[in-house]
């Protein structure tokens, strides 16, 4: 435990040399609401590591496995191994002890929620209350997100590289790196995932309201499709499609099949039947307090209230003409929730995974929601500024008339 905290310190300071050169970039970053955010991030690293010390959890098994074998390359790879590679390391030539490697990887999770505070502030200045907070700090402090964010596994690294990806994604020439580790930690722990993304991002440069340079489009069409052509035998043989005749009815049978297993746990739903509406609802907001899985359940019931009642925000009837006039941020974000929501809702039937794999792509959601209402915002201020131009334009005509 005593590394823990060393490395907790560690990381403090590092957090204070990163906060540092993106203060100097943005002036409007906060170094203060980041810093808070880290010690919030860490209370519920220590709220998730009580947990798995009193009950089974992934995590023990993420420490185990990269003692197994000596070689790094053995665990090389996509998915689960992958975190089996990302940890071998400092596992076996650091000596990072269990308690290191929890404190590391949820930092690795809030590392995702500072991209996030860049992505939505770069792209969205004006500042929107909800429920009399403001939009930001409320979703960036939500209990749910830092709980699955805050543990050795693949919720902490695959959250920070699809937050990286997105922020990075708005000027890709000077953020090269950046997304280029996103792009490679979210393809080699969730293929699947990536394969959304990219559709996302193709989608936004081709109908984004932005005036591109058809080489920059290019560019990024033959990036996405070219990458999406290399990998596809890997994300197809994630749900054993790579040899598939008929890929609808190969997925078909494997969401089925996959649905199945997960149902049989305790906190399982028969969503097999489900018409498609109801799976996405179920995914996006169950579970609620008539189907909660114990306390965790009511806790995130309420946060899953909280997503219900901001989803109700852009159910109204100018948001498709808002969304035709949308940047490419905003659809790349839709694009990418919307593709993963339905893949995710077919294959999973147990709340307690929902729970956990949602948390990498409602930030996509709330992104498109705080872009309408800020759009709404400052359509208002506009108009006003052009009443009150006219109303000055008229008393100058008047004063002149007399």
């Amino acid at each position: 435990m005593i590394g823990a905290i060393v490395l907790i310190l560690f990381l403090f300071l590092l957090n204070q040399g990163l906060f540092n050169s993106f203060e100097k970039k943005y002036r409007w970053f906060s170094k203060k609401l980041m810093n808070l955010l880290f010690l919030y991030h860490l209370f519920f690293f220590g709220v998730y590591y009580t947990y798995a010390y009193f009950s089974p959890s992934d995590s023990k098994r993420y420490y185990e496995r990269p003692q197994m074998f000596d070689s790094w390359w053995e665990y090389f790879g996509t998915s689960t191994t992958f975190i089996d590679f990302m940890s071998w390391p400092f596992i076996n030539v650091l000596g990072f002890s269990y308690e290191m490697m929890m404190v590391l990887f949820a930092w690795s999770g809030y590392i995702g929620f500072v991209y996030a505070y860049l992505f939505f502030r770069e792209n969205i200045p004006i500042k929107i209350k909800v429920f009399n907070i403001d939009f930001l700090t409320l979703i960036l402090f939500l209990p749910n997100m830092h709980f699955w964010t805050a543990s050795l596994g693949k919720g902490a690294p695959i959250f920070m590289s699809l937050m990286m990806f997105a922020y990075a994604v708005k000027d890709p020439k000077s953020r090269w790196g950046t997304l280029l580790i996103g792009s490679l930690i979210t393809y080699y722990i969730r293929p699947h995932v990536f394969l959304f993304v990219a559709a996302g991002t193709v989608l936004g440069f081709m109908t984004g309201k932005e005036k591109i340079a058809f080489w920059k489009k290019l560019v990024v069409y033959v990036g996405m499709i070219g990458s999406l052509l290399m990998v596809q035998d890997t994300i197809l043989g994630m749900a054993g499609l790579n040899e598939s005749e008929d890929l609808v009815e190969g997925f078909t049978e494997f969401s089925e099949e996959r649905g199945g297993e997960l149902a049989k746990s305790g906190s399982g739903v028969d969503m097999a039947n489900y018409p498609l509406p109801v799976k996405l609802f179920t995914f996006w907001f169950r579970p609620l307090f008539f189907d909660a899985p114990g306390v965790l359940g009511l806790i995130v019931s309420v946060e899953n209230l909280i997503y219900l009642l901001l989803f109700f925000k852009i159910v109204k009837g100018d948001f498709l003409k808002f969304l035709k006039k949308s940047p490419i941020s905003v659809k790349m974000s839709l694009t990418t929730f919307f593709l993963a929501s339905i893949a995710m809702a077919f294959v999973m039937s147990n709340l307690g995974i929902i729970m956990r794999q949602k948390s990498m792509v409602m930030y996509f959601l709330f992104f498109v929601i705080y872009y309408y209402l800020a759009q709404k915002k400052y359509d208002k201020i506009l108009k006003k500024r052009r009443l009150l131009k006219r109303r000055q334009k008229a008393e100058e005509a008047d004063l002149v008339a007399q």
